[in-house]
């Protein structure tokens, strides 16, 4: 394994990698601990899959941006290290599966050669940031959102306020007031505005804050009808520093940002976010906006020859799937990728055939598919032939017939009944029965193996999650209904209701039933969801109700889609985020170690990180101790508030002030070096203290 490391040039990405071999080693030798070791490897993109012994290994892909060179080293990678297939995320991220778990610090070694990243793909951190597809060539966009968007991945990576947090945090950025990026759906949305001040154009966001998915949905607060665009990221990091310190970490159903809000009021909320602003290094965030040269393809390539093999398909694919770019003269054209799932062999060709007449700029979508940029007018029907030749030109992007399903029980281990099998039959449902609905941009489907929204089926209009039933004693296969969900714009959105549950196998009938009904009765110019609040969620629940009757089940209903044998549920432990670590060694490890980051960080006069690591080291010693004393821990506040009540009041450590006191000076002096240095001491006084108290207690049974 060691060869590798002769490959790594960013001394950074270096340390990242030599320390993931060393943690992999020390895991293998039973040195660190199952739970620890999983949040570790986490929060480096590795996760666990549904079968045992293999990982699936998120790549980070910021705002779904990738160059062909680095799509061609992401198949190079999955060929060595994979199954030669890529997966396309709902993240704008790409994952490959059945990695093994010693080969993964080679892999990333492998993708840093191109500048691509597994850091914080997965785990408790900042996500993949993820932005309109269309933004930088969107007619509708104020301005460009990918040099913030880039900005702001580059600034939270690695940043100390975000590497151990209660749950994972989503940002996303909208191009337009369309909101095609949900913004209202994420830990932080923001959607680009301009305003005349003081007779200058100001640039600045609208700003949403709290939104989520999962098994409960919250629609996002306005926290700004307009911030000025240097204050974006100061905003976000006194977002995620409130977060870091209040968020829930001993129950994971309740730990995301969207719970914390619900529980001290928004308005509170947002008095700790400003609490926080005097204790950053950056009052104020000055993006450089200019926007990247693009690598524009050639004027005149010479190009092999071709025939569109289907003509009417060919106009079919450019009404639905290409448009006008901002800049005048050129397209984009959006390549439907079915279930996300896209084969090595496959891309390579496309990358052969592409790279004269696309730019060097590929987009992931958020619906799972691709977008191509920068195709001049004449070589679109050479594009559409490239595509028919590989099986990728079908028409419908982002139609009901493109169906957005994450991979479920494929792989994962919280998938409950199957997601991609029940989405493939769904297309070809109305691939050969609904046809002419190709055209229509109006209804979403989407489904997710199970209640937690991977498959963002919350927001469909028509929306599937995977479930279960039973009847005569024996489980089968079910999907929860729901409808009615979907973008508004401007940063409001509507979230599905759950309407019935079904057996798996009658999905097809339950699509069916709603576009039947939808045709028959809609009106004219009728959008689906407007239909559906005009009939109501009982309408729907009486139009579905004989698809739930258990009574009228066949042998088939007991097996899921994709399967032969006979369905049993088999759901594992999720890892949709980082696990509680509640180890007092390990806690005093971490502790530990993050005492070295500190001192690196003040000998790098980097302060403000500096004295993170030494607010973090804080919380960790003191967490250890009321462990050890058999008190738990919700939230970091909670930690705080604890100590002073069991250790400090006691007598059993002494602080003066308290210990609130100390810990809290994170919030009240700027991040000088003086500051910093001075903190960096008292934690390390305060680790030795607690140090000693350990032992003290170790030896008193000895000495009784």
């Amino acid at each position: 394994m060691q060869s590798f490391r002769t490959e790594l040039e960013n001394p950074v990405v270096e340390r990242d990698i030599i320390d993931l071999e060393k943690k992999i080693r020390l895991f293998r030798e039973g040195q660190i601990p199952d739970e620890k070791f999983r949040s570790l490897r986490l929060a480096r993109g590795i996760y666990g899959q549904r079968q045992p012994g293999v990982q699936m290994i998120r790549i980070k892909l910021p705002y779904g941006k990738m160059t062909l060179q680095q799509w061609a080293r992401i198949i190079a990678v999955s060929e060595e290290f994979s199954t030669g297939r890529l997966h396309l995320t709902t993240r704008q991220d790409i994952q490959i599966h059945y990695v093994s778990l010693e080969k993964t610090p080679e892999l990333w070694t492998k993708l840093d050669m191109d500048d691509i990243t597994i850091r914080e793909a997965c785990g408790n951190t900042v996500r993949n940031i993820t932005a309109s597809d269309r933004a930088g060539i969107d007619p509708d966009e104020p301005f460009n959102v990918i040099p913030y968007a880039d900005a702001a991945f580059r600034y939270f990576l690695r940043n100390p306020i975000c590497q151990e947090m209660g749950r994972k945090f989503k940002i996303a950025f909208s191009s337009s007031d369309k909101d095609t990026a949900w913004a209202f759906m994420h830990d932080v949305g923001v959607i680009p505005k301009v305003r005349e001040i003081d007779g200058k154009t100001v640039r600045g966001f609208k700003v949403m804050v709290g939104g989520g998915l999962g098994a409960q949905p919250y629609l996002a607060h306005t926290a700004f009808e307009f911030l000025e665009e240097d204050q974006l990221i100061p905003y976000i990091e006194n977002v995620l520093r409130v977060f870091d310190r209040y968020g829930e970490r001993a129950s994971r159903n309740k730990a995301r940002m969207k719970f914390l809000i619900q529980k001290i009021g928004f308005e509170e909320f947002e008095r700790l976010v400003k609490e926080e602003h005097k204790a950053l290094k950056n009052k104020q965030f000055v993006v450089d906006a200019q926007e990247e040269a693009v690598e524009l393809p050639e004027e005149n390539p010479t190009l092999p020859a071709y025939a569109i093999k289907d003509a009417k398909k060919y106009e079919a694919w450019k009404t639905t799937n290409v448009f006008e770019q901002k800049q005048k003269g050129f397209f984009g054209a959006y390549i439907r990728v079915p279930l996300g799932d896209i084969m090595t062999t496959t891309s390579r060709q496309l990358i052969s055939a592409l790279k004269s007449v696309i730019a060097n700029d590929v987009r992931v979508t958020a619906n799972q598919g691709l977008l191509l940029k920068y195709i001049r007018p004449e070589h679109l029907p050479y594009v559409f032939s490239v595509l028919e030749s590989v099986g990728f030109a079908e028409p419908g992007f982002d139609s009901i017939a493109d169906i957005t399903a994450c991979p479920g029980t494929d792989t994962c281990n919280l998938g409950i009944s199957s997601s991609t099998g029940i989405a493939a039959k769904l297309e070809e449902v109305i691939g050969d029965e609904f046809p002419d609905l190709v055209y229509n941009k109006d209804i979403k489907i989407k489904i997710s193996g199970c209640m937690n929204s991977c498959g963002q089926h919350g927001i469909a209009a028509i929306g599937f999650h995977g479930s279960s039933m039973k009847s005569a004693g024996k489980t089968l296969p079910a999907l929860q209904v729901l409808l009615g969900g979907g973008i508004v714009g401007n940063g409001v959105g509507r979230v599905a209701d759950k309407v019935i549950k079904v057996p798996s196998k009658r999905g097809p009938d339950v699509l069916r039933s709603l576009l039947h009904d939808y045709e028959t009765n809609g009106q004219e110019n009728e959008l689906f969801n407007d239909y559906y609040d005009r009939q109501g969620e009982r309408y729907f629940y009486e139009l579905l109700k004989p698809l739930a009757d258990l009574a009228t089940l066949q042998n088939e209903d007991f097996i899921d889609w994709g399967h032969e044998e006979k369905y049993a549920t088999a759901i594992g432990v999720g890892e949709c985020a980082g696990v509680v670590i509640d180890l007092v060694a390990t806690l005093l490890f971490d502790a530990e170690e993050k005492l070295g980051w500190g001192l690196e960080a003040l000998a790098a006069n980097q302060y403000a990180d500096g004295i993170y690591h030494s607010y973090s080291s804080f919380i960790l010693i003191a967490k250890a101790l009321l462990l050890g004393e058999g008190v738990s821990c919700n939230t970091q506040h909670g930690i705080i508030n604890d100590f002073d009540k069991h250790f400090v009041a006691t007598g059993k450590i002494a602080l003066t002030g308290g210990f609130r006191a100390l810990v809290l000076q994170i919030n009240e002096h700027e991040p000088t070096e003086s500051f910093a240095k001075q903190y960096y001491q008292q934690v390390t006084d305060f680790y030795n203290q607690a140090q000693e108290y350990r032992q003290a207690v170790a030896a008193a049974p000895a000495n009784a």
